[in-house]
């Protein structure tokens, strides 16, 4: 089969496209026929910091149809078109085939093609976990998403709006009018305009990107609220690690999310997205050949939207 594999003697993208032999599933796995796969965060800071899967193949959102079954699989068989997050289960995405446990798949949606399917798992996930589950998002929040033109950004706008609350994206001019579209209340211009020099409170900052201080992100706050950092540079993540506990006296909670693939999670989502509710923002589009074009592209941190690798 085809794949996009790791090499590290490749200079410089270290993502090779050749002729790899096609994995054949154990009897607690399914082997799936990829139709599209979505590049994260995850997949190049794994790389930065040397995690590099087993089979030295990344890209851990999938859609794709079930090609054959393992003896002890009781959900899927054959035929059956499934979306998943292969994250914890070591990734493989990028490939024309891969194996993968039941318990990372759900079955996709007939009204949602093999794009939308594969460009929702993680992002929508860890949305999903920073406001209901670390922030306990409510009817009449107050709703500060810094970073909202990514993934994970555009998956909170809309879902901030499903819970009923107010959202106020901050993001770069070009993507101002896309946020509004997706349910921002407001949108601040953080070219033109500092959201920590205003007067306005949140109840629920999600930290997704853009290099503020902590206590800045503290002082945005309203009593009561929460901070949750879901993304920037690792720089970020480590000082919110390290000194979010420090800053979390008082009524005002500084913390961050390691999001965690979940099948009940994924299913709910994937409701949302049948409904109509949410919906994906794919900025590009990329075959498997161009694997390494498209990971260099997410990494500069400029899409707006999910970037989408289409298989077959």
């Amino acid at each position: 089969m085809k794949a996009v594999v790791y090499d590290k003697k490749n200079s410089p993208d270290r993502l090779v496209f050749c002729d790899i032999d096609k994995p054949v599933p154990d009897e607690n796995e399914v082997l799936i026929k990829i139709h599209a796969v979505s590049l994260n965060a995850a997949d190049y800071r794994s790389i930065k910091m040397g995690m590099i899967p087993k089979r030295k193949i990344f890209g851990a959102d999938i859609a794709g149809r079930i090609e054959s079954a393992g003896k002890n699989i009781a959900f899927f068989k054959p035929g059956d078109e499934v979306l998943g997050d292969l994250g914890s289960y070591g990734f493989g995405g990028l490939a024309e085939y891969v194996t993968a446990p039941e318990k990372a798949l759900i079955m996709k949606p007939g009204s949602v093609s093999f794009e939308e399917g594969a460009a929702l798992p993680m992002a929508a996930m860890t949305a999903l976990q920073a406001l209901r589950d670390k922030a306990l998002i409510k009817k009449g929040d107050r709703v500060l998403i810094v970073g909202c033109s990514g993934g994970v950004g555009t998956f909170a706008l809309q879902l901030a709006r499903y819970f009923e609350a107010s959202a106020t994206g901050v993001c770069s001019s070009g993507n101002v009018q896309q946020a509004l579209s997706l349910g921002a209340d407001h949108v601040i211009d953080y070219k033109k305009d500092d959201f920590t020099k205003m007067k306005e409170r949140y109840n629920i900052i999600l930290g997704i990107n853009g290099n503020y201080p902590l206590l800045k992100y503290r002082k945005a706050l309203a009593p009561g609220g929460t901070y949750v950092m879901v993304g920037g540079s690792l720089s970020q993540i480590f000082k919110s690690l390290t000194l979010g506990w420090i800053l979390s006296s008082g009524s005002k909670k500084m913390t961050s999310l390691a999001a965690k693939a979940k099948q009940p999670d994924l299913e709910f989502l994937a409701k949302l997205l049948e409904k109509g509710i949410i919906k994906p923002v794919i900025d590009r589009r990329y075959t498997l050949e161009q694997a390494a074009e498209a990971m260099n592209y997410i990494k500069q941190g400029h899409s707006a939207g999910k970037v989408v690798i289409n298989i077959s």
